[in-house]
């Protein structure tokens, strides 16, 4: 049996004083794929952004209850943040690549995280090539590597933000809405490679489309108004949904 990824007991989460997440409780499974789905505004990115605490960067937010993702709780003082952040990485909607080589994006974690001994060239050559090759580009950009990561497709920009992850060997891969600035090939192109990467990672997806949720997911979160209102085998959710706001809500009757 797989052992959880994420243990979430009672969380709560504030904007000054509005609040976007109310008592969440439930486990997400490791080496999985869990969809995140619900109405715009029901907290899915806010839970999202929680996981790796980025949301605190606006300096009025405040939480109750805890989240451990992999056994630790990274609500805890004891835990810092950039560490959280090396362990749990994110994606955002609009592929962000830094305007930056190629080779340069790739290792860009690595210079922030990790120890001088680790950077010498020749283990930074080799972060490129492997994270290149997990995310299918290596044969397409090894000799492209000095080039302006800016020139790439939008389909070859996400999928080098999402090799900039791997050289920090990420527990937790975080996608929000990974597919929405793509084209009908280049979100198939994504989607095959979110699905080759559950092998080694644990990976959560905000996405508004209910047949990307449906072909990509183990699993799905349904959020309403910033509480949990399904969570199940994606299967489960889709055809024999419990509660009856999941159904209408997958049948596009609101949101």
């Amino acid at each position: 049996m797989k052992m959880h990824a994420v243990t979430v007991n009672k969380f709560s989460f504030w904007y000054d004083q509005f609040q976007a997440l109310n008592n969440l409780t439930f486990n997400m499974p490791s080496l999985q794929i869990t969809a995140l789905i619900g109405p715009s505004g029901c907290g899915k990115s806010t839970f999202l952004k929680s996981l790796n605490r980025i949301n605190e960067r606006g300096g009025n937010a405040r939480t109750s209850g805890s989240v451990q993702v992999f056994g630790h709780d990274i609500y805890h003082p004891i835990n810092s943040l950039p560490e959280i952040r090396k362990n749990i990485g994110m994606v955002f909607q609009k592929p962000n690549p830094l305007p930056l080589t190629v080779y340069e994006n790739v290792v860009f974690g690595a210079r922030t995280h990790l120890k001088s001994e680790e950077l010498k060239r020749p283990a930074l050559d080799n972060m490129v090539e492997t994270s290149l090759r997990k995310v299918g580009m290596w044969d397409d950009l090894k000799d492209r590597l000095d080039r302006p990561a800016i020139g790439l497709s939008l389909e070859k920009q996400q999928k080098l933000c999402i090799a900039r992850l791997l050289p920090l060997k990420p527990k937790l891969i975080l996608l929000d809405e990974p597919c929405s600035a793509l084209d009908p090939k280049g979100t198939q192109a994504v989607e095959e490679l979110i699905r080759e990467l559950k092998t080694s990672y644990t990976l959560i997806v905000v996405t508004h489309s209910m047949a990307q949720a449906k072909r990509i997911s183990d699993e799905t979160l349904f959020m309403y108004m910033g509480e949990l209102v399904e969570h199940g085998p994606t299967s489960q959710i889709f055809e024999n949904a419990k509660n009856p706001k999941t159904t209408a809500y997958i049948e596009g009757r609101f949101g």
